[in-house]
């Protein structure tokens, strides 16, 4: 990038005899190239770099994110025993063949290469193109069933953008310019190009675009730029930026931080799992943008002195649709209640419905959005057009083959860079368990972990560390991993918009990608809806019963070892739980209970308030004799694979009657055209609907008013002659009746 900025730091133009790089694309070929003997050799060169035993966290975090004072992880008092990683890398060596050789030594890694190469290459995987089933519609679809009613009234919609409109054009200040560059920004992407003019009026913004199409800089952009003009006698917050993960509130504080780092504009974070202290100590200072996930924000607000949102002006929700549900709900009014009413509120999501109305009727109406700026430049559904969609069927008594069937593409075919996504955090300890028995580079994220561990885990991925990753939805939205080429679904997710956010991981920025979605009986309405809103040719892959043996075999053999590694990691954890309850006694013998500084930190809800609203939000029946009994037994691979299929079912059934949820009564009466259901279908009149005198005369419709102006068509005209001269010739025959009446 040195190459395009001068040492004055401004950007210069290209020549046209000058080479321009280009960044590589991932494949999507319809057969894979990479052999398996590829995959061996570079399994091989990567296996005495793999795993790392004297890896430092701190350290590689200060090599490669520019990390604060406001992003200091929490310190642990002492080091663990051991990670998960060697104790599968232990468990592995315990299996060698010779006893007399040394696990450590060169000789025992070369005999258990050669044994790998001597396994017999099996059949590669077959895939066939889906196609589409289009249902046969008795007569034409009008415009008016094609187009749903627009549930929000905007004051104005966005739908199309300049595409000769730059960043110059947008008059953007220098400091900014200069940020551009170092992210090497050269134009707007339509988001940008629609949401930026806007936003920098001031206007109330409700944008949506795909996944991977530069949201965060569409709305980091204007912000800054206003900023830059800001007052600054006094230091206060003038913009809050909610989030609805920490993983995300990391990377859209980097953004920032890179953007502004020309400027003299202060972000700070304030996100759950990292330093407390340090927060309140930058909160303290008075920043001028706080990006934000609720839980840690509202702590702040009730326990840090001296933080308030009363001069907020700007109020950004990142990915609205989840900040907007019912489990951020009570977070989410308690926070706008404290914010400033007078403000910009702007939000975002790649898949914002046209329920707007439905958010803005409910509890959740503070948001209040003041003659909003409708933003669609893709429709809520869209999936990138460079992202290849295959499904894996699972047969109805197979369940069980799950496992295999991951470990079998992991270990054959999609080797790295892959992201597999599973229902539970439970699943994914496991499926790191078990792929790293089978020698698979792996690591997992999810809400399980420590805050240092989830960063670690992420920050290992980007530096390909690790070769695949399992994570649950808590890594599904917002994340930006440059280079991901497949991402695989264990199971169908909860909904579309799930399976969007998932498979939005990949393909990005008009890259290509590759999903590989798994697909069982009872979760075939979902695929149809997938294949219904799909604009490329699904494909279907086929993974030979003979590969799927073999590998159900090995984890069928491997059984005994993950008891061991999972019997270890409990007795960690309990020792880790009495020296918790240790140290809690000590402090109390110290007489200081509430922590080092003494004081509470309290909550804006009770303990049974907040005991409720979990109770409220469980998808299933909670019952502790059950969860007992099922931890003494020991679960088939068809018992953890249907748990996972029916938590989906679980989350969607209660989406599906949330949505057709009816409104609670109001002092106001609303409009008669508002719903909060799906769009009813209309019905075609057979007949024409006659009207009477009186309605023709009230009926001021634009049909209606023309025809009056107008006055009498052609048709009329002679029809009303032929009247005329009907009436005519009845009148003349009865005066030529009464005349020979009366001449007799």
């Amino acid at each position: 990038m040195e190459t395009f900025v001068d040492q004055r730091g401004f950007v210069r133009t290209i020549d046209d005899s000058e080479d321009v790089p280009v960044l590589d694309e991932s494949s999507d070929s319809e057969e894979e190239t990479v052999s398996v003997q590829q995959q061996k050799k570079k399994k091989k060169k990567k296996a005495a770099s793999a795993f790392n035993p004297g890896f430092s966290l701190f350290k590689q975090f200060d090599e490669a994110i520019p990390f604060h004072d406001d992003i200091a992880l929490k310190t642990a008092k002492k080091k663990a025993a051991s990670t998960l990683d060697e104790k599968i890398q232990k468990m592995r060596k315990m299996k060698k063949r010779d006893p007399t050789l040394n696990p450590d030594s060169e000789q025992y890694e070369m005999e258990i290469d050669e044994e790998e190469d001597e396994e017999e290459e099996m059949a590669p995987d077959t895939i066939k193109t889906k196609d589409k089933k289009k249902k046969k519609r008795k007569g034409k679809q009008t415009q008016e069933e094609i187009e749903e009613p627009v549930k929000q009234e905007f004051a104005d919609s966005i739908d199309s953008y300049d595409s000769k409109l730059n960043f110059q054009d947008m008059k953007i200040s220098r400091p900014l310019m200069k940020g551009l560059a170092t992210l090497q920004f050269e134009k707007p992407t339509p988001i940008q190009a629609a949401c930026i003019p806007v936003a920098l009026r001031g206007r109330d913004l409700c944008a949506c675009a795909v996944t991977g199409s530069g949201k965060t800089v569409a709305f980091m952009l204007p912000i800054l730029e206003r900023l830059l003009y800001r007052p600054v006698q006094q230091a206060c917050t003038r913009v809050l930026i909610l989030v609805p993960t920490r993983e995300l509130a990391v990377q859209v504080h980097q953004v920032g931080r890179q953007l502004g780092q020309f400027s003299n504009v202060d972000i700070c974070l304030a996100a759950g799992g990292l330093d407390l202290k340090s927060q309140e100590a930058a909160l303290r200072m008075g920043p001028d943008i706080v990006v934000a996930t609720p839980g840690r924000l509202i702590d702040h607000l009730h326990n840090s002195p001296n933080f308030n949102l009363n001069s907020v002006e700007i109020l950004v929700l990142d990915e609205a649709d989840r900040m907007l549900d019912e489990y951020f709900a009570e977070q989410m009014k308690e926070i706008i209640r404290l914010c400033n009413f007078q403000r910009q509120t702007m939000l975002f999501s790649a898949t914002m419905t046209d329920e707007v109305r439905f958010w803005m009727c409910n509890d959740l109406a503070a948001v209040s959005l003041k003659d909003p700026v409708k933003v669609f430049v893709n429709q809520n559904t869209d999936i990138a057009l460079g992202l290849r969609q295959e499904f894996i069927r699972i047969r109805e008594n197979r369940e069980g083959d799950r496992e295999a069937i991951v470990a079998a593409l992991v270990t054959r075919t999609f080797c790295d860079k892959c992201i597999v996504f599973l229902q539970t955090k439970v699943q994914a300890h496991r499926l790191h368990v078990v792929l790293g028995l089978l020698g698979v580079n792996v690591g997992e994220l999810h809400g399980n972990l420590s805050q240092a561990q989830r960063l670690e885990a992420l920050q290992k991925f980007k530096d390909n560390s690790v070769d695949v990753l399992l994570a649950t939805d808590l890594a599904s939205r917002g994340l930006d991993i440059e280079g991901v080429k497949t991402v695989i679904n264990f199971t169908m997710p909860n909904t579309l918009k799930h399976y969007v956010h998932r498979v939005g991981r990949t393909a990005r920025a008009g890259k290509a990608g590759r999903s590989v979605t798994l697909v069982g009986e009872k979760e075939r309405k979902m695929l149809k809806e997938v294949v219904k809103h799909a604009k490329t040719p699904l494909k279907s892959r086929i993974v030979p019963p003979e590969v799927v043996e073999h590998f159900r075999n090995q984890i069928a053999d491997m059984e005994e070892d993950i008891a061991t590694i999972e019997r270890e990691e409990r007795e960690e954890r309990q020792l880790r739980a009495l020296e918790n309850q240790t140290n809690k006694a000590q402090r109390l013998l110290d007489g200081d209970p509430n922590g080092v500084d003494g004081m509470k930190r309290v909550w804006f809800q009770t303990h049974k308030d907040r005991m409720a609203e979990k109770e409220a939000l469980r998808l299933g029946e909670y019952n502790k004799d059950n969860k007992g009994r099922n931890r003494k037994e020991k679960l088939s691979a068809e018992d953890r694979a249907k748990f996972e299929v029916e938590k989906a079912q679980l989350y969607a059934q209660r989406v599906s009657k949330r949505k057709f949820k009816p409104k609670r009564l109001r002092a106001c009466a609303e409009d008669d055209n508002e719903e909060t259901g799906p769009p009813a279908k209309k019905k075609k009149n057979k007949k024409p609907k006659r009207f009477s005198f009186d309605e023709e005369l009230t009926k001021t419709d634009q049909r209606s008013v023309r025809k009056f102006r107008a006055g009498p068509s052609f048709k009329e005209r002679q029809l009303m002659g032929a009247q005329e001269n009907l009436f005519k010739n009845r009148r003349g025959t009865r005066e030529g009746l009464h005349l020979k009446r009366g001449s007799r």
